[in-house]
Order: C-alpha cells, then sequence, then structure tokens
C-alpha cells in the first residue's frame, strides 16, 4: 500500500511595494477603469531592490512557520517551482535550504510557469506516496517584475511577485487519501505564445525574441485558456468521477478575471467557490495557487474534509491539476 501524502503546513509572502492602476497611468497608456473591467487588477505587489526570489521563498517559509509551528530541520526535499530563479545555479531551492539550515535536503527548481506549483505537488506527492521521502517543502515563487516590460501596455498590467510555500508529509497508511486525483496535459507546439527566451531564438519553427522579457500574445493565450483549459478540466473530474457540483472550493491559476469567469461558466464550477486573490496581488505564475490557498485557509474558507480542485495553466502552454481532499 502506498503511503498517502497529505498538506501539513501553508504560509505565503508578497512584498511590500505596490504598483497600483494609477502608478501603471503615469508609465503607459492605460487608466484604472480600462485595467479593472479586462483583468479585474487594481494592485500587484513589486519587489524591492535586492529582493529575489529566494528572498521571497524564504518570507513564505518564515510565515509557515509563525502560523503552523513545526519542525523543517527534517525537511527531506525542497522544490520551487519557479519562472524566475535567482540564477542558473545554485537552485532557488539550495538558497532556501541555505537560509534554513535543511542539511540532509536535496533540493531543485521546476520550471511549469503558471502550472509549476501543481506540478511540484504531483511529483511531492509521487515521492512519498513511493516510499523516497517523508516530509517534502513544496514553493511557488515568482518575481515578475524583474522579466516585465513597463513599456508594453497589454502585459505590464498583469504581473506580480509572491511566493507561497506548503509542507507536504507522510501520513500513515490507513489514513484518509488526501491526493485523489492528479491531471497533466500540455500544447508545445503553441509555447511561443507565451515564453520568455534565454538562448535559443527559436520556439520550434517560430522565431521568438531573444530580449529577456516575458513575451505574450494576449489572444492566443485568451483563446487557449477558455477553451483548451476548460475541455481538459472537464475531462479530469470525469476520470475522477467527481462532478463539478462536488467541488467545495476551486483554486485555480490567477491569470486575470475575464478568464477566471469564462472558466466558470464552461465548467459549471461557479465563482462563488472559486478563491482568487488576483485584484491584489496580479497575476503571479507559480506563487499564485499557493497565496490563494494560504488566504482561504487563514479566513476559514477552507475545512478539513472539503474536496479542492487545484489547476495551474500556461507558459508551455501546460496544465496541471490535482483534486485534494484538504487535511489541514
Amino acid at each position: 500500500m502506498s503511503t498517502p501524502a497529505r498538506i501539513t503546513a501553508i504560509g505565503s509572502y508578497v512584498p511590500d511595494q505596490v504598483l497600483s492602476n494609477a502608478d501603471l497611468e503615469r508609465m503607459v497608456d492605460t487608466n484604472d477603469e480600462w485595467i479593472v473591467q479586462r483583468t479585474g487588477i487594481s494592485e500587484r505587489r513589486i519587489a524591492a531592490d535586492g529582493q529575489f526570489t529566494s528572498s521571497l521563498c524564504i518570507e513564505a517559509v518564515r510565515d509557515l512557520l509563525r502560523r503552523y509551528p513545526r519542525a523543517i530541520d527534517d525537511v527531506d526535499y525542497i522544490l520551487v517551482a519557479t519562472a524566475t530563479p535567482d540564477m542558473s545555479f545554485p537552485s532557488t531551492a539550495a538558497l532556501v535550504q541555505a537560509e534554513f539550515g535543511m542539511r540532509r535536503a536535496g533540493t531543485a527548481d521546476l520550471s511549469a510557469a503558471c502550472a509549476g506549483f501543481v506540478s511540484a505537488l504531483h511529483m511531492a506527492g509521487g515521492l512519498i506516496a513511493g516510499g523516497a521521502f517523508r516530509k517534502i517543502l513544496v514553493l511557488g515563487a515568482e518575481t515578475l517584475s524583474r522579466i516585465t516590460d513597463y513599456t508594453d501596455r497589454t502585459t505590464c498590467i498583469l504581473f506580480g511577485d509572491g511566493a507561497g510555500a506548503v509542507l507536504v508529509e507522510a501520513g500513515e497508511p490507513d489514513e484518509e487519501r488526501s491526493w485523489l486525483a492528479a491531471h497533466a496535459a500540455t500544447d508545445g507546439l503553441d509555447g511561443h505564445q507565451l515564453y520568455r527566451a534565454a538562448t535559443a531564438d527559436r520556439i520550434g519553427g517560430q522565431a521568438v525574441d531573444i530580449g529577456g522579457k516575458l513575451v505574450q500574445n494576449g489572444r492566443a493565450v485568451y483563446r487557449w485558456a477558455v477553451s483548451r483549459v476548460p475541455e481538459e478540466i472537464g475531462a479530469f473530474l470525469d476520470e475522477a468521477g467527481v462532478s463539478p457540483e462536488e467541488i467545495d472550493w476551486f483554486v485555480p491559476h490567477n491569470p486575470n478575471m475575464r478568464i477566471l469567469e469564462a472558466m466558470s461558466g464552461r465548467t459549471g464550477i461557479p465563482l462563488e467557490r472559486t478563491v482568487t486573490t488576483l485584484a491584489r496581488t496580479g497575476n503571479t505564475s507559480a506563487a499564485s495557487i499557493p497565496i490563494a490557498l494560504r488566504e482561504a485557509a487563514a479566513d476559514g474558507r477552507l475545512q478539513p474534509g472539503q474536496l479542492v480542485l487545484l489547476y495551474g495553466f500556461g507558459g508551455g502552454l501546460t496544465q496541471a491539476g490535482l483534486l485534494l481532499r484538504w487535511t489541514l
């Protein structure tokens, strides 16, 4: 019998510096009404000079420890989902390990953009189920402000910085399972619609800009997000034998409200049961789901025994879903 995995602690962090819609009005040709109508975002948080993705991760772990005092010196592995690591190597996860002195922990960064955090949970659950490890720290974190082109009015209104952390631990074999079902899908041929190039100047046969900034074809990504993503969510729930009505809370990646509203109509999961922090944090990519989870846990919406659907989707174009029985 495989070992069940469960989330035993959660924390998050967003920087103090606020970038409001009024601030953006002074930077590009836009206005508050236009931004709110199209995205639902009023402000986003921006890392200060000297704050990096690892800095945000470390603060998220500190928040986790304040809210759920637990030993972490025996953590077996640290996984950081990020598209904006401090550097290629050492990994951001290794920098987190150094801060907290988890000497026996393996470390790795995972790059799956907005699907990264759920993909990391897939891996953590599998490592625990297979008996390889018993305690894994999983983080989703981004400093997207460092790769945002603030002359591009179509993208700079969207993105913010933040981090979230969860502790995933092995339960007892006879305990009720928390990890119920997982799902993944990728449309790699359309990867050029949302990317940040490093060394290559092409994705498949498509030429791309290697300027180091995030590039998005907003219309193409919107069409994909409101068609392919709900289609895959429906297939996932069918395979799991779960109806939309049975989902207590839907915690998706938070790209913008127009996408979330369209997804609600097409999946049958109402917005009232969708957790989002988008208005105050903007699109934080891999960090958006753990930030939203932490808020829902803190304000009492999330309760033990509830059925929770996590679903990340974005650059790749990649999707990752996880159906959880909430235990925290």
